[in-house]
């Protein structure tokens, strides 16, 4: 568990839908966008994440192998800190998805560079 939120194990994906969503769908209505608008195959792993008109929602979405998984919250006070509303997609690394679904400011969390090791002889 990170976060508070179930997410499959591994290294991930994560796709934000920069564009608010009508939040009636269902994982059956999010699956289709991702295969018809976002042009990416809603069983490969990816989690996608989906925001609502007001920024106090958020959804994803993902398989785990096993079936299609669909998360909800909603924040009791405050909102989520989304990207500018346009067209398209957006990455997040899991530590910035973990720091969003807290409603923490997730542009804040980078990736900390570690340089490759030098061969041991």
């Amino acid at each position: 568990m990170t976060g508070g939120v179930l997410i499959p194990p591994g290294p991930v994906r994560v796709l934000v839908a920069t564009k608010p969503v009508d939040f009636r769908k269902g994982m059956d209505g999010l699956a289709a966008l991702v295969k018809e608008q976002l042009k990416v195959d809603p069983f490969s792993g990816v989690i996608f994440c989906f925001r609502a008109k007001r920024a106090d929602r958020v959804k994803l979405l993902f398989w785990d192998g096993t079936g299609l998984c669909l998360f909800a919250k909603r924040l009791e006070g405050g909102k989520f800190r989304w990207p500018r509303i346009e067209d398209g997609v957006m990455r997040l690394s899991a530590a910035q998805l973990a720091a969003l679904i807290e409603g923490l400011d997730w542009m804040r969390v980078r990736a900390r560079r570690v340089p490759a090791p030098e061969a041991v002889q």
